[in-house]
């Protein structure tokens, strides 16, 4: 990512999030192995699954840093 970008913006909020909040490392993980045991065809798509839970994650991220 370029520095400064937004989505390098987005991918930090995301790990400080997962570093700081157990249950959301909990919640990730558990998507992940469920994934993780799928085959998939392309990578991407295996990226594209989780996509919904890191937005998720993201969203209550940006809601605590708001307050």
């Amino acid at each position: 990512f370029a520095v400064g970008s937004e989505e390098a913006e987005r991918m930090l909020l995301f790990r400080d999030r997962l570093r700081t909040d157990e249950d959301e490392r909990v919640l990730y993980e558990k998507r992940k192995r469920r994934l993780a045991a799928r085959s998939w065809t392309r990578v991407q798509d295996y990226a594209d699954a989780k996509s919904d839970v890191v937005e998720e994650i993201i969203a209550r991220a940006r809601a605590v840093e708001n307050r």
